[in-house]
């Protein structure tokens, strides 16, 4: 079943990769009636405003304390700075995406929590973040708040890694699949999206072997590997979208990072509970997190808030 509706919360920070994740979401499969909200946290301690206070009407009378709450001045500026960064990425997501609703709030304290709590209060059924803040040392690693909200969310979870293209070409798009229930979440999500025509998946199964393969079993691999998939294919398919299935071996947090980046995938997506599969020894360690943590491209954590069934 086609999703209709969705409720996404955008953490921002201004920072490239904040608004590269951003200009993703146009490759992101998401269905016209798009509810987002736009977040902006300021890393800082003030003390709690009466209920009945905006936070507009916070910031300024915190500007207004005498000078003994200098520090209370400062913290009041970098709220303010983070309500004007969410104003921002508002306008721009209006700009990209007409159709959507879009609502900015810029708040303090801790980003984690304050994402989560609010993830939480509105249902979101997916959190999107930036590889990294202005704080991260390589492009390619997840910044430490962005790898909380990955680990602690309820809900799905986008790194966004991409951007808008001049050229746009149809989506590639890369399911880590062990026959887990997290995968098979996976799949589910994929299916329900909206997607462009020429849309292609690739399902990747990686066994990890207890010790070196032998290639001359690569066809018996290439087998299971079929079989392993074979529901998540007729639930991909039934979507109207076009689906191959690729068998590797060695470790799935590098083949599968490795594959995306020969094959030009636009995003990753990985269910949030693979460890605990029935076929583990096939799918070892924390696959999302590090995939999350490495690939080049955008990843997608799955996770379900509610039962929707299960593959065809």
């Amino acid at each position: 079943m086609k999703m209709t509706q969705m409720n996404i919360l955008i953490a921002y920070d201004f920072s490239e990769c904040s608004t590269c994740a951003l200009e993703d979401l146009a490759v992101a499969g998401l269905p016209s009636d798009v509810r987002a909200h736009v977040m902006s946290v300021a890393e800082v301690w003030l003390p709690p405003p009466d209920a009945d206070i905006s936070m507009t009407a916070y910031v300024d009378e915190l500007r207004s304390k005498p000078q003994r709450f200098a520090g209370w001045q400062s913290g009041a500026k970098m709220v303010a700075r983070s309500e004007i960064w969410a104003k921002t990425a508002k306008e721009r997501l209006e700009k990209l995406y007409p159709q959507w609703s879009v609502s900015y709030e810029g708040t303090y304290g801790s980003p984690t929590w304050e994402i989560l709590s609010k993830a939480t209060k509105l249902g979101s059924d997916l959190i999107v973040a930036g590889s990294h803040g202005h704080s991260a040392l390589a492009n390619t690693f997840l910044g430490s708040v962005s790898q909380k909200i990955l680990n602690e969310a309820d809900c799905s979870v986008r790194i966004g890694r991409g951007s808008v293209p001049a050229n746009p070409k149809p989506n590639r798009i890369v399911i880590g699949y062990d026959a887990s229930e997290g995968s098979d979440d996976a799949v589910l999500s994929v299916a329900s999206r909206s997607w462009p025509d020429g849309t292609d998946i690739r399902l990747v199964v990686v066994v990890q072997p207890p010790n070196e393969y032998d290639r001359s079993q690569r066809y018996d691999l290439e087998d299971f590997a079929e079989r392993l998939t074979s529901k998540a294919k007729t639930t991909l398919r039934a979507a109207g979208l076009e689906t191959e299935v690729v068998a590797d071996v060695g470790h799935p947090k590098e083949r599968l990072i490795q594959f995306a980046d020969r094959w030009g995938a636009d995003c990753i997506f990985l269910g949030a509970n693979n460890s605990g599969s029935r076929f583990a020894k096939y799918w070892l360690g924390s696959v999302a997190s590090a995939v999350a943590a490495r690939a080049n491209c955008s990843v997608e954590v799955v996770r379900r808030r509610a039962t929707t069934g299960g593959l065809i």
